[in-house]
């Protein structure tokens, strides 16, 4: 087979340029808001359809039960909605660590429910899977709706905010791989931050609420934050573990990650506000 038999559709980065927690609710879950971006860099996935209703993926991740996967799941989920049977063989080229707060797993399942949407032919609307992605994580529909954008609720209540501007970011993975509900049951973790507008957040941007219990349980993350300090203010995206710096060129941004010491894991990469699988998948005909 030909790869032209293949849909190739990225799964994106993206960073929290904030992340305020501003209360617990009572199932446990937390009320955030944040202001999503994401990278022109991240994952790659191909999809091909088959004839019959097996759903393949290659190559496994080690450590990942095949139906817990979240591409297997998406994929699984939008099985049911088929009125006839579907299958996919899928490939995913695994870029982005696991653990880094840059939302690889969710991203994937995004991807997967985009493209097997078109492929399948469901032709469910961008606003019915991001209902189903939500079930998969919260991280999830912000990648279904393809923008940047303030987000509100667990995550899944979404402003667009075209204005954002679009820099260069030096992103540094350090090599610990944080337990999200470990920080967000962790008794110390500030969960009262009062809440701002979507303007605010827009001209003053705000803190990661996650950053300093992260820094004290995972001291790698906090060693990565300053060193990357002593170059430009440096944030952790998430609940960790990467962290990142914004710059105006790609030119200083790779300047400085040639500065960091042997061992640190980076990578520079521009901040988009429209997903790149948006701009595979609904590009102008």
């Amino acid at each position: 087979m030909t790869d032209t038999t293949w849909l190739v559709v990225p799964a994106p980065a993206k960073l929290n340029l904030m992340l305020h927690i501003t209360g617990r609710r009572a199932d446990g879950y937390h009320n955030l808001q944040t202001l999503f971006q994401f990278l022109d860099y991240g994952d790659g996935l191909r999809f091909r359809i088959r004839n019959d209703s097996e759903l393949t993926l290659s190559p496994a991740i080690e450590g990942v039960e095949f139906e817990d996967n979240l591409i297997i799941r998406a994929a699984r989920h939008l099985q049911k909605l088929a009125k006839y049977d579907v299958g996919a063989d899928i490939q995913l080229d695994k870029v982005l660590p696991m653990g880094g707060g840059l939302g690889g797993g969710s991203s994937d399942a995004a991807t997967t429910l985009l493209a097997l949407n078109n492929l399948w032919a469901l032709n469910l609307s961008l606003e019915e899977l991001a209902a189903i992605g939500l079930g998969l994580g919260a991280d999830v529909p912000v990648f279904i709706m393809g923008q940047a954008a303030f987000a509100e609720g667990v995550g899944e209540v979404l402003t667009p905010t075209p204005e954002l501007a679009e820099p260069w970011y030096l992103v540094v993975c350090p090599q610990v791989h944080v337990n999200t509900a470990k920080i967000f049951s962790h008794n110390s973790l500030t969960r009262d931050t009062p809440a701002i507008n979507i303007r605010t957040a827009l001209e003053q941007g705000g803190r990661n609420d996650c950053q300093a219990i992260v820094s004290m349980l995972y001291p790698e993350v906090g060693n990565t934050l300053n060193l990357l300090n002593k170059f430009s203010f440096a944030k952790m995206t998430g609940t960790g573990a990467c962290v990142y710096s914004s710059f105006s060129s790609e030119a200083e941004a790779i300047i400085v990650s040639g500065q960091l010491p042997a061992g640190y894991k980076a990578f520079v990469a521009k901040g988009v506000n429209i997903s790149p699988a948006h701009r595979v998948l609904f590009r102008p005909s």
